[in-house]
């Protein structure tokens, strides 16, 4: 590693980067004086004694050690972790003003990305801002140095776990018991084989699943039985890849509902869920409104995954079809099942790549009148390109990446003649640098 002069420096930050960090530049005298640097812990507006941490070609990296002149927009962040934890970038930021500074890095990114920009910029979506995440991968490492096994997200240097005794945007009845979590691992004879425990939480039962490298004792099983008695949690084991999962003794549903649309989701440990569960149904009402679904029509909901957005618009799609597509083949095993569950006959959904070629898939024969995507953070360039668009009255794009959707609303504008009506962001991970978004699609003026 390159070396560099470690000795604090004044900085000035102008602005936010996309990662949560402040941007300044080195000032004259230093030895990379005018080089940009990220500075994590500072805001714009700010002046902060920082030392800086890399160094790389383009830019430099720094940490705040005293912030000299605060932003008003500054805030006491509420975790005792804020700043070590990799978890959270923005606690110390007001909550109006992440919100806001999420709407920009969307709109930048259209501009800068996919040169283009929507008619209407939509309200943001916010929901609650803490104890709100219902799902996540915890890390274990036994650190033999201080004679105790950590379990936390990762810390701003991935390299490390962070020691976590709470967590305020995990749902709390896990959050406020890290502290008990980490001393059950810790007193477990296979501490050093847990490399990670996720968890996922349902309406009425919230589940662990411990990874574990090698067998576990009895004592060991037992231990992790009584902790979930005692504390409410479903105990699963993973000793293998995903389909090795299974509950330690008794299986547990796990299932959330959706009143609005009278919908039941049922899901396994490791399935994707929207991690914010009163976000994920403000998000669904907005989607099915932007849709504006029409009755008797044909609606193609890809990236379906359990059915989320696919079966509510069963339920509104009166005298219609809705077809779901999904790569996952036991994803798409459950969502068939939670179609069954609701009572839903006019939904259909189907295994497919999407980001492979499509040409023999018969759904895609089929014809629509409305497109909604939600793709993973690669985006949905692949299918984008095969989909004969002509026909499509509406196209609602949910994202969870800004680079990914410009890139994508770049091809739709300025190759397939779409106009991007409109576009806004939805606030899925308060405090966290994660921009989740929406955008809607009309198509071309016909003559």
């Amino acid at each position: 590693m390159a070396r560099f002069d470690q000795t604090p420096t004044t900085l000035t930050i102008s602005d936010l980067s996309h990662d949560g960090r402040g941007v300044a530049r080195w000032p004259q005298g230093h030895p990379q004086a005018g080089k940009t640097v990220f500075v994590a812990g500072a805001l714009p507006g700010e002046t902060v004694l920082a030392r800086q941490t890399a160094r790389s070609r383009h830019f430099d990296e720094a940490q705040t050690l005293e912030v000299l002149t605060a932003s008003p927009d500054r805030v006491v962040p509420r975790c005792p972790h804020f700043g070590t934890c990799g978890g959270c970038v923005l606690q110390h930021l007001a909550e109006d003003r992440q919100i806001a500074y999420k709407q920009q890095v969307l709109l930048d990114n259209l501009q800068r990305i996919g040169h283009v920009a929507p008619q209407q910029v939509l309200p943001p979506l916010r929901a609650e801002a803490w104890g709100y995440r219902r799902k996540g991968r915890l890390s274990v490492r036994r650190v033999e140095k201080k004679d105790k096994t950590l379990v936390g997200f990762r810390e701003q240097d991935p390299r490390f776990v962070a020691d976590l005794r709470e967590c305020h945007t995990v749902i709390p009845e896990l959050g406020l018991k890290l502290a008990a979590l980490g001393a059950l691992v810790d007193g477990l004879a296979a501490r050093r084989d847990i490399p990670q425990i996720e968890f996922i939480a349902g309406d009425d039962a919230i589940a662990l699943v411990f990874r574990h490298l090698q067998p576990l004792s009895e004592r060991d099983r037992a231990a992790l039985a009584a902790f979930g008695q005692e504390h409410g949690f479903a105990i699963f084991l993973q000793p293998g890849g995903v389909d090795s999962v299974h509950p330690l003794t008794d299986d547990v549903p796990l299932a959330f509902r959706l009143p609005q649309w009278d919908v039941v989701l049922e899901f396994r440990p490791l399935d994707f869920i929207q991690v914010n569960a009163r976000l994920n149904e403000m998000m669904i009402a907005r989607t099915l409104d932007l849709l504006e679904v029409q009755p008797g029509e044909r609606v193609l909901d890809l990236f379906c995954g359990l059915g989320n957005f696919t079966l509510p618009l069963a339920r509104v799609c009166r005298d219609g079809q809705v077809v779901g597509v999904e790569g996952d083949t036991g994803l798409v095993a459950r969502a068939r099942h939670n179609a069954r569950r609701n009572g839903l006959d006019n939904v259909q959904f189907h295994a497919a790549d999407l980001a492979q070629d499509l040409a023999g898939q018969p759904w895609l024969k089929a014809g629509f009148d409305r497109l909604l995507l939600d793709p993973a953070r690669a985006g949905a360039i692949e299918v984008l390109r095969q989909l004969p668009l002509n026909g499509l009255q509406r196209i609602v794009y949910v994202s969870c990446h800004p680079g990914s959707l410009a890139r994508d609303a770049g091809f739709l504008v300025n190759d397939a003649g779409w106009t991007l009506r409109a576009a806004g962001v939805m606030d899925m991970f308060p405090h966290t640098a994660h921009v989740e978004s929406i955008a809607v699609f009309d198509p071309p003026r016909r003559r």
